[in-house]
């Protein structure tokens, strides 16, 4: 592939967008008309939440295919637009671990070649998948005290799978870098589903399962992605069929250290990050008692607020492979001895339960409404698998 150094030059043949049926280079979307400085963010941290509240225009258009083909097509999300392809990508970017398990899904573990924060990526999950294998630990890492644009280039990949007002508003990067890494090197095609709090995320709001779709799309793998879907809404009926009526109000905690004194409080959004939690009906304690969240802008809580809001349940988001021992004693442990949480009636009815990562696609998706609905109602799901391992892995070797 060919590169042109100025930045802002013409676009190579993977890089054109289309906006109202006029063609145009990612240049006007990324700002080489105007070098505006990026909005000052917060540091990659643990602050990240989701809510949504909207659907995908009616209006973008959509390309789908069963296999790969050798003909040029197309891909419509917003907020890039659409993204011609020549053919088919076969390395890619992810920077969340949302689209990492998309693209996994989808047959293309063979192509990932880097990852945001690898101990926001569960790939460990993967282990329990016959047939299916994905080292995080051998991908490179783009966040280095920082995310520098040398390593995009340096990965060389074919499409890097990432909303650019991500990479403007939460890693501090100029529009006009993102506009030169997306005609030097390859598109950006993604939008930021993980979280809804952000005042720059005022364009369409995507779920889980649209994104998916669209990533079907970029990678040309339909029959896949109506597989996963297939299969993700027989195990929804039949998880929720056996829920209680009354379900409990639970507050999203992330420990500011381990063990904790103080939580991060997150909301019970629509977004992907608290998926399995409305798969599981669950109300927001946090909310109901307007507990603002952390990535909008809210402060740590105490034991003395959480014994206020007195939560039906307590689920524990932490990142990294977590094991029910590691659980047990670092925090279960902790709150049933300290003064002030052992009050509290989540403690005292033993439901503290695990909340998972932060970024899930279809498939840890799976493993997280597992270990929720496990952890809310042991009397009903005990240590059952509520999914088929084999099925999904063979979805993913493409053997379905």
């Amino acid at each position: 592939m060919q590169r042109d150094g100025s930045g802002c030059n013409g676009p190579t043949r993977r890089e054109y967008v289309t906006y109202g049926g006029a063609v145009v280079g990612v240049g006007l979307l990324a700002g080489c008309t105007g070098g505006g400085e990026s909005e000052s963010v917060s540091t990659e941290t643990e602050t990240e939440t989701e809510t949504r509240t909207g659907t995908p225009r009616e209006s973008e258009s959509t390309t789908e295919s069963e296999t790969p083909t050798d003909e040029p097509y197309s891909v419509t999300m917003e907020p890039v637009g659409t993204v011609e392809f020549d053919d088919v990508p076969e390395t890619w970017v992810p920077y969340t671990g949302d689209y990492a398990d998309m693209g996994v899904a989808l047959g293309q573990s063979d192509g990932l070649a880097a990852i945001g924060v690898r101990a926001r990526f569960g790939s460990h999950l993967y282990d329990e998948l016959p047939g299916v294998s994905v080292d995080g630990t051998d991908l490179e890492e783009l966040w280095q005290d920082g995310t520098g644009k040398e390593l995009f280039y340096e990965l060389d990949a074919d499409v890097h799978v990432i909303d650019p007002n991500f990479m403007i508003n939460r890693l501090q990067w100029r529009r006009e870098d993102v506009d030169e890494i997306g005609t030097n090197v390859g598109p950006f095609v993604g939008n930021t589903i993980f979280s809804r709090v952000y005042d720059w995320h005022d364009y369409a709001e995507y779920t889980m399962y649209d994104a998916f779709e669209k990533m079907a799309q970029v990678f040309q793998e339909r029959a896949r992605y109506e597989a996963f879907e297939r299969y993700h809404d027989e195990i929804l009926a039949d998880v929720r069929a056996r829920l209680p009526e009354e379900t409990p109000d639970i507050a999203v905690l992330y420990p500011a250290d381990v063990p904790p004194e103080s939580f991060y409080p997150y909301l019970v959004g629509s977004g992907t990050q608290s998926k399995h939690w409305n798969d599981l009906n669950v109300g927001d304690a946090l909310a109901r008692n307007d507990i603002v969240d952390a990535q909008a802008g809210g402060g740590e809580i105490d034991y003395e607020t959480l014994l206020e809001i007195d939560p039906d349940a307590i689920a524990i988001r932490l990142q990294g492979e977590i094991t029910r021992e590691y659980f047990d004693r670092e925090i279960r442990s902790h709150l049933h001895d300290h003064d002030i949480a052992s009050e509290l009636r989540a403690v005292r009815d033993d439901r503290v339960v695990y909340g998972g990562l932060t970024y899930q696609g279809p498939i840890i998706h799976l493993f997280q409404l597992e270990r929720a609905a496990r952890g809310l109602y042991p009397d009903e799901f005990g240590d059952e698998e509520l999914f088929d391992r084999q099925r999904v892995a063979d979805i993913v070797t493409g053997e379905f």
